[in-house]
């Protein structure tokens, strides 16, 4: 949506601060129906905001949808389609946006708009045997600025300022306790007795849980106040205090790389929920006959014990690894809430509360247990593509929504609140026109875009895949595979019977295909506009 009325007064423009979580999925908050999970401080800020009960993601990959959230444009045009994909330099991200206009701008926490391991840069070296030449040629600019070795064995590593519109930046890099960029240099400096008790290898024993014989969790020695979640909050109340001295409208981003995997929530959050009292998702008993074809893969590589299950893909688990991964997982969401709330009360301590926009969101979900999996990977369950978003603005009513919401919308949505007219190739849409005066958006369905480095489900090449979710349908689609999947989550909200081969649903099936064809024309690139080049 183009704004094109007058920009409110640099006075009264509205500060944001985003809150983002890494691998959160919905449903793994009290706002959003969990019993178990302790969330106050969210819950509250869901109470008193428009909460969207259907907010998909552009791709449930941490890069590309990252890239999604800061330049409202789908992966397969902003071009980093799947992890280890730089950004590119030459992107307009919504932060450059409000930095030219005036707000100050800042990142605390998780970027990872660049490699953290792999190549530090945007193409792999021209002597890789990775590639044999690409169709564009390499860009200018630093892509090494979150690669990992560099922060761990180069003292004077650092990020360019302005880093992709944010004009200061306190990086942490990577999950668990070792963790680098600036929040390890901070433990080095203060702490280093705590700095040398990072890692699995200095983690207490905890003989009965198997995920830390895979290094995917270990309890460790760090304490609660020095943890990465309480280093982020630590640096955003302080960002927060700058900003307000500087008397300009800010947007603070803090973003936190909990609560993925590997877990290693510190101190009471570590058993503060037991594995044996977590109850498994209702589709872990999936059916043993009809299985779609990728889930039948992963249950075979789990049979033939073929599943790797100490890297961050996913894989087939038991009952004992789910059970302990949601323990877990909800610890970690316990301690950022509470971080969550000191930070929301520093707010209201400036005294901007009144006058900040706080929203929060995750990149992407987690199976966690739901049809026997755990992580993320190429299928696109409900519990992976679906994520929170909380928009608190003292402006608007309080709401709760079912309308079709991307990552994609949320740079339209505080552009326009910031009153910076939309830029040509934003994707998104706002959603300001449901946020504050409880409009229908015409918006028929949301695409979900993925693609793999790696060869998946016996399908030739890397995996390649595309999905259309409506209100009621969820249908994927994967190159080079003849089968693919349609659910109706009306009938069928846990994705349990697959209707693809379905005659019945052949009619419903070429209506949605058609459907999904054009979103996708819809989504091709306009950028540059012609109008500017004739």
């Amino acid at each position: 949506m183009t704004n094109t009325s007058t920009p409110p007064s640099p006075a009264r423009r509205p500060n944001f601060l985003l809150i983002m979580t890494d691998q959160q999925r919905a449903d793994h908050l009290g706002a959003y129906g969990n019993q178990v999970v302790q969330t106050p401080h969210l819950d509250q800020l869901a109470l008193n905001g428009f909460q969207a009960d259907r907010c998909y993601v552009a791709s449930p990959a941490c890069m590309p949808n990252r890239a999604s959230l800061l330049t409202g444009r789908m992966p397969s045009v902003h071009r980093a389609r799947h992890n280890g994909i730089p950004l590119s330099l030459s992107e307009v991200t919504f932060v450059e946006r409000l930095r030219d206009a005036g707000y100050r701008t800042g990142l605390v926490g998780k970027a990872h708009l660049q490699n953290i391991s792999g190549f530090p840069a945007i193409w792999p070296p021209a002597t890789s045997t990775a590639t044999q030449g690409e169709a564009r040629r390499p860009e200018n600019g630093r892509f090494d600025q979150e690669w990992g070795p560099h922060w761990r064995t180069d003292p004077a590593h650092d990020v360019s300022l302005p880093f992709y519109g944010y004009e200061k930046v306190r990086l942490v890099v990577d999950h668990g306790d070792t963790a680098t960029g600036h929040y390890r240099r901070w433990l080095e400096q203060h702490h280093p007795e705590v700095a040398a008790l990072t890692g699995p290898e200095a983690a207490l024993p905890t003989p009965d849980y198997v995920l830390t014989r895979v290094k995917q969790a270990w309890r460790t020695q760090v304490p609660e106040a020095l943890s990465t979640t309480s280093y982020i909050g630590q640096q955003t109340r302080s960002m927060l205090s700058d900003c307000v001295g500087e008397n300009q409208p800010f947007f603070l981003q803090c973003s936190f790389p909990d609560p993925h995997h590997p877990f290693t929530p510190p101190g009471r959050f570590w058993d503060m929920y037991q594995p044996e009292e977590m109850a498994l998702p209702s589709s872990f008993d999936s059916p043993a006959h009809d299985l779609p074809p990728h889930l039948a893969w992963m249950y075979a590589q789990r049979a033939a014990g073929k599943a790797v299950k100490h890297t961050p893909a996913m894989f087939a688990a038991n009952e004992r690894e789910v059970r302990e991964a949601l323990a877990l997982n909800y610890g970690s969401i316990t301690h950022l809430d509470e971080e969550i709330g000191r930070i929301l009360q520093h707010l209201d301590h400036l005294g901007v509360l009144d006058n900040t926009v706080v929203i929060f969101t995750s990149d992407h979900g987690d199976f966690f247990g739901d049809h026997q999996l755990l992580w993320k990977g190429p299928i696109h369950y409900q519990g992976l593509i679906r994520v929170p978003l909380i928009w608190s603005d003292p402006a608007a009513t309080p709401q709760r929504s079912d309308t079709l919401c991307s990552t994609i919308d949320l740079a339209p949505t505080i552009l326009e609140r910031a009153g910076c007219v939309a830029h040509n190739g934003l994707q998104g849409i706002s959603l300001l026109p449901c946020i504050e005066r409880q409009e229908a958006l015409s918006r028929p369905a949301i695409l979900v875009e993925e693609e793999t480095q790696r060869t998946l489900f016996n399908l030739p090449g890397r995996l390649r895949m595309r999905t259309l979710q409506t209100a009621r349908h969820r249908l994927s689609i994967y190159d080079g595979a003849q089968w693919g999947e349609l659910y109706d989550l009306e009938n069928d909200p846990h994705e349990r019977i697959n209707l693809w081969d379905d005659k019945q649903t052949s009619a419903l099936r070429q209506e949605l295909l058609h459907q999904l064809a054009k979103t996708l024309i819809s989504y091709t690139d306009t950028s540059p506009n012609p109008s500017a080049l004739a």
